[in-house]
Order: structure tokens, then C-alpha cells, then sequence
């Protein structure tokens, strides 16, 4: 063989293995879509039968201490945004969400004392998430004017949301559950393939406070 028909068998075989790496982001991209319009339905179905049936909302606590009074989930909204994904619009996000306020009445005001800084942390933290109106104060002591704690005076309501975000190069949907099940977010990454009914049930399973294998 000639030193041109090698190189002419080393461009082939260059260019068979770009067509598979191209052929393969392809398909991966294409799954990963197919999984966001499943999602996109069933979130959108979702958020009208919980606007209806306006669940309980999970157990909430800012200091897990003092417990907040018994709360529901309303105002279900979904939103999806696009971008350019291989040179055709595709999914940049999906988001599904929610508010979380007293079963009964308005919300009302709470407050709780924090003196140690993991407290502090885990507290303004969980304020955070929503967020929670809030007011902080210095709780001193008269004699000395020394910081003894701080108070944090809040109303009983604040948010929680889902977000998916699709990664076409690897073929998988990131999850991101905000006070899905008390204050704190849950992230989870599925193949594009796993986004089905029974994985979407999962979730759904656990917004509304039933036991689920959602992870």
C-alpha cells in the first residue's frame, strides 16, 4: 500500500469514528428532548389537579424546634424556556412551582432565638429558600449591651419549586426539588430514557407527602 493510500485509510477511518461520536450526540439529544416533553405534560397535568386538590404541604420548620402550623400547597404554575440545542430550538429548563401556606387562615407570625453559628447558618439558610419575609434582631443583654442571640421574626409562607434541566451532550435530565419535603433541596440526575411515567409518579409522590423511591 502507498504511503498516500494509508493516509487516505487513516482520514476514512477519522471520519467514521466523528459520523459515530456525531451520530450518538444526536441520539442522545434527542432522547433527552423526547424525556422534556414528557415531563412538560405531566407537570403541566400535575400542576391542574393540585391547584384543585390543594395538598397538605410537608412538615416546616426554620430551627427544627419550633414547628410552623399545618400547611398546603397552592398556585401550581409550570414554566419552560428553549434555547438552541444543535442548531434547532430545544429545552433549556422546565420549572414547576408552588406556594406553601397555612392550611387555615393567613399566615402568622413566628419567630425563633439562634446563638451558635451551625444554628445561625442552618436558620438563615432555610429563610433563604422561597424566601421567607423575615425580620432579624439583635437580642442583647442590658447590662453589658453583649449580643446574647439573634431573633428571627418570620411569616408562615414560602415557596418550593422543581426544576429540570437537560444536558443533551450526556443524555440526562437533572432534578432540582426545593422544599419537596420540609425546607431543604433534593437533586437527582436520570438518563434521558428513565424520565417515564413511574419516575415523573415518583415525584409527583413526593410533593404530595406519600412515601416514594424518588432519588
Amino acid at each position: 500500500m502507498s504511503f498516500l493510500n494509508q493516509l487516505k485509510s487513516q482520514a476514512r477511518a477519522l471520519q467514521d469514528q466523528q459520523q459515530q461520536v456525531q451520530t450518538r450526540a444526536q441520539s442522545q439529544s434527542q432522547h433527552t428532548e423526547a424525556a422534556c416533553r414528557r415531563a412538560l405534560a405531566y407537570l403541566q397535568d400535575l400542576a391542574h389537579q393540585l391547584n384543585v386538590l390543594e395538598p397538605d404541604g410537608p412538615a416546616m420548620s426554620l430551627d427544627g424546634k419550633t414547628p410552623w402550623p399545618r400547611m398546603k400547597l397552592i398556585d401550581f404554575r409550570v414554566d419552560a424556556r428553549h434555547q438552541s440545542v444543535q442548531g434547532r430550538e430545544g429545552f433549556e429548563r422546565i420549572a414547576m412551582g408552588w406556594r406553601i401556606v397555612p392550611r387555615s387562615g393567613m399566615p402568622v407570625r413566628g419567630s425563633v432565638r439562634v446563638n451558635f453559628p451551625p444554628d445561625l447558618e442552618r436558620v438563615q439558610d432555610r429563610l433563604a429558600m422561597g424566601p421567607v419575609r423575615h425580620e432579624r434582631l439583635d437580642i442583647r443583654s442590658p447590662e453589658t449591651n453583649k449580643l446574647l442571640a439573634y431573633e428571627f421574626q418570620y411569616d408562615t409562607e414560602t415557596r418550593g419549586n422543581v426544576m429540570l434541566t437537560p444536558d443533551h451532550e450526556r443524555g440526562l435530565v437533572h432534578f432540582r426539588v426545593m422544599n419537596g419535603e420540609g425546607f431543604g433541596i433534593l437533586h437527582a440526575s436520570h438518563a434521558s430514557e428513565q424520565v417515564d411515567q413511574a419516575l415523573l409518579d415518583e415525584l409527583a409522590r413526593l410533593l404530595v407527602g406519600q412515601p416514594n423511591s424518588f432519588h
